[in-house]
C-alpha cells in the first residue's frame, strides 16, 4: 500500500512505521495529537477512486496528513460505495489502533455519510455507524465529518 503526504511526498516507510515516527516526533515536541481517519470515493466513467486519509491534529496547532489513493473498476449502489468507504478506513483504524493506545493518543473514524435523511447517502448509516463502533471506535458522520468529507474529498483525484 503507498502512502504519501499531502505534498505528495511519497512515505517510503511502512505506514505503521511512518505513523509511529510521527506521533513520537510530534509528543516530543509537545503537541497532544488526535487522529481521524475517513476515506472518500468519486466515480468517474469506469473507474471508482477511493482515498483514505489519517489526519493528524495538533491541539490548538493545524495538522496535518497521509493519503492513499486506490482506484477499482467495480460497479457500487451508493449503499455498497458507502460501507467500502467505511470499511478501507476501519481497516487502517485497525492497523494502527494499538499505536494509538500505546501514546494515548485519541483517535476516531469518519464516515462521509450524511445525518440528513434526504441525502443518497443515508441509506448507509445505520449499517455504518455500527460497523464501526462495534470495532471499538469512536465515530462521527457529516457534517463533523472532515477527515473523509473535507480531507479525502481533496486528496481524490
Amino acid at each position: 500500500m503507498l502512502w504519501r503526504k499531502f505534498n505528495g511526498d511519497p512515505i517510503e516507510l511502512p505506514i505503521k512505521e511512518a505513523v509511529a515516527n510521527a506521533i513520537q516526533r510530534e509528543t516530543s515536541l509537545g503537541y497532544k495529537l488526535k487522529v481521524c481517519i475517513g476515506t472518500d470515493s468519486q466515480v468517474k466513467g469506469l473507474e471508482t477512486e477511493f482515498a483514505t486519509v489519517i489526519v493528524f491534529l495538533r491541539e490548538g496547532n493545524g495538522g496535518f496528513m497521509f493519503i492513499h489513493n486506490e482506484k477499482t473498476i467495480l460497479k457500487y449502489s451508493i449503499k455498497e460505495r458507502m460501507l467500502v468507504e467505511v470499511a478501507k478506513s476501519i481497516e487502517i483504524a485497525y492497523e494502527l489502533c494499538y499505536l494509538f493506545t500505546k501514546y494515548n493518543v485519541e483517535m476516531e473514524v469518519h464516515a462521509d455519510i450524511n445525518t440528513n435523511p434526504q441525502f443518497k447517502s443515508n441509506e448507509a448509516l445505520r449499517e455504518a455507524m455500527g460497523y464501526i463502533l462495534g470495532m471499538g471506535f469512536a465515530f462521527k458522520a457529516k457534517p463533523e465529518a472532515f477527515a473523509s468529507s473535507s480531507c479525502a474529498n481533496k486528496a481524490v483525484n
